[in-house]
């Protein structure tokens, strides 16, 4: 659907709505052109009545923190939906049980699960992202993952049912899940373990340190780019980039990371296509050297 027409069926939205919005410094690379329509939905009714209006064949993308996301510099033909604040809030349910919206980020989880005495959340310490990114990609580190803690998710369809899935009921994988694309995340309930405040905090301070120690921070940078390919070797994928590419190998302001090298680097006004061609460059270069095809962790909003 054309920019005019939407102006005029998304009229009741206009405060929350930008057009042609630039993306740029919406995701931790600070690169990216604008999309057709930008939406930031304050609360599930406006989100149910915004959906109710929009066509379904309509390209819908969930922004979440951008710390995980390469947006192309071409404009995105389609709707870019970022949850707002009525989706960041978080609650204890009985003893054990948190409830999170899906925009509330991962650290801010593991803190209100440490305030309250329950384990379980340190490794979400460590994770730049939201809950629903989380959820989406069964995100991870230190040997936990989302699918450790989940007991449901709350989501919506793209014509405004709203459904409730227990985790008992996704088929949850490496970095991955069988949850429909077309879903998307409002909530999601998570169970701890009752513990040690001071034992709790103790753990999340060693993980923090231990990233510090081993992964860049405060750069530009969208997080692990590849998978560890699991299924194909033991090996890590930052060993195979090591032994496979040069890792002073750059283009333009697109570069490898001197602290990791599964993390890609803008060091200043990196264009979309320098770091596709250096994503794709490494991994031709260690399927050339070892024979393992590298699957994407990062998401790209083309």
């Amino acid at each position: 659907m054309e920019v005019n027409e939407l102006k005029n069926l998304l009229s009741d939205f206009n405060k929350d709505l930008i057009f042609e919005c630039d993306l740029k410094k919406k995701n931790w690379f600070n690169i990216g052109g604008k999309a057709k329509v930008f939406y930031k939905a304050d609360n599930l009714k406006d989100l149910i009545n915004f959906l109710k209006k929009l066509d379904e064949n309509e390209k819908i993308f969930i922004l979440g923190a951008g710390s995980n996301t390469l947006i192309s510099d071409n404009l995105f033909n389609g709707v870019v939906i970022k949850l707002g604040k009525n989706f960041g809030k978080i609650s204890l349910h009985g003893k054990d049980v948190i409830i999170a919206g899906s925009s509330v980020l991962d650290k801010s989880l593991s803190d209100f699960a440490m305030n309250n005495n329950l384990s379980g959340f340190e490794f979400l310490s460590c994770i730049p992202g939201t809950v629903g990114g989380g959820i989406r990609m069964n995100a991870g580190c230190f040997n936990k993952e989302f699918k450790d803690i989940l007991l449901s998710i709350q989501a919506i369809d793209k014509i405004g049912n709203v459904v409730t899935i227990p985790s008992k009921d996704i088929k949850f994988s490496y970095r991955k899940n069988d949850i429909s694309e077309d879903l998307i995340f409002l909530s999601a309930s998570f169970k701890g373990t009752k513990s040690n405040f001071l034992t709790i905090k103790n753990e999340v301070m060693r993980l923090k340190i231990e990233k510090e120690k081993n992964q860049p921070t405060k750069v530009k940078t969208g997080g692990s780019t590849f998978k560890n390919p699991i299924s194909q070797t033991d090996r890590k994928v930052w060993e195979l980039i090591k032994e496979s590419v040069p890792l002073d190998k750059r283009f333009g302001d697109a570069c490898i990371s001197e602290k990791h090298c599964n993390f890609f680097v803008n060091k200043g006004n990196a264009k979309f296509e320098d770091m596709e061609k250096l994503i794709d460059y490494v991994s031709k270069s260690v399927l050339e050297k070892t024979g393992i095809n590298l699957e994407k962790e990062i998401k790209i909003l083309k």
